[in-house]
């Protein structure tokens, strides 16, 4: 690992941290330490580091903000990325708007819907960054980030920018093709927008995070939504009828407000919430006879 470090430090990559706690980079604020956590400012930087980490045959994940993120007690063994800052930025146009993927996707509907221009509104209540949106085709009140997607960019496994169609990306529900066989990560993507009313604009991202406000813990730790909806179903409205609102192990509950929320009430481990992830699927399957599937990501201390 010594030597890999300083290939990175000859390259440039400044922001380099060791045994970096992942609790500290999760919305569940769980998990344990990164062996070494590498945020690259350009598109430049992040192309050496995953040639670097091709070469070396060097583990390494992704990690956006966050959000629908599990992280193991053990941490990760390898090398976490995590875009900085120079992919926190957007341009704005009049039919669209193209954004780093470090970007925050609350604020880049409030920032887009207070200029004037909807399309976005939906995702005022999104936690976590663009990509990891995109990744999981984030949605909310009957739109999802499929619905806008027009390009991406990505840099591959192996150091090269790409440009990725919605087609290649076969969006369907909390799902892109990038969960599966599209290796590499994304640093840009243009969404479609249009100029609108601008009061309607405003009282409808209003409404939607009133929304927000009453039906969700948003002032506890959680990783949003838990459980993919079965078809036709809520997964909120299984876990209540389950009885499991407010049923805990150790400091993971089920949220009293929405029960597809998991929130942290303070010290909250990893294996707690697979524990309670586990129960709640056995309950439910066993009153409903349906079986519930999460959708969260998972990262495991050997994950690649």
């Amino acid at each position: 690992m010594q030597n890999l470090l300083h290939k990175l430090e000859e390259q440039g990559l400044k922001r380099i941290l060791l045994n970096e706690p992942l609790s500290s980079h999760t919305t569940w604020k769980i998990g344990g330490p990164a062996r070494v956590m590498v945020l690259p400012e350009s598109i430049e930087e992040l192309q050496n580091l995953m040639r670097t980490l091709a070469e070396d045959n060097v583990p390494y994940t992704y990690l956006g903000r966050g959000s629908n993120l599990l992280v193991s007690d053990e941490g990760f063994e390898g090398v976490v990325i995590k875009l900085g800052k120079g992919f926190d930025y957007r341009l704005l146009e009049e039919q669209q708007v193209t954004v780093g993927c470090g970007h925050s996707t609350i604020a880049l509907a409030t920032i887009v819907s207070r200029a004037g221009y909807t399309g976005l509104e939906f995702a005022g209540g999104i936690p976590g960054s663009l990509g990891g949106a995109v990744y999981m085709n984030a949605g909310a009140h009957g739109s999802n980030m499929a619905h806008v997607f027009l390009t991406a960019k990505m840099v591959t496994a192996a150091g090269r920018v790409e440009s990725l169609s919605k087609e290649m990306l076969e969006f369907a529900y909390r799902y892109s093709k990038l969960q599966d066989d599209i290796t590499g990560l994304l640093v840009e993507v243009t969404l479609a927008i249009k100029p609108g009313d601008l009061k309607e604009i405003t009282e409808k991202l209003h409404d939607y995070k009133a929304y927000r406000r009453k039906t969700q813990p948003i002032a506890e730790a959680s990783a949003g939504s838990l459980f993919r909806n079965p078809s036709g179903d809520h997964a909120a409205r299984l876990i209540e009828e389950a009885g499991l609102k407010g049923y805990s192990v150790g400091d993971m509950a089920v949220s009293h407000i929405h029960a597809n929320f998991i929130v942290n009430r303070g010290l909250g481990t990893a294996k707690q919430l697979d524990s309670l992830i586990e129960h709640i699927k056995e309950v439910v399957y066993r009153k409903s006879g349906t079986m519930l599937v999460p959708e969260v990501r998972r990262l495991t201390a050997v994950n690649r």
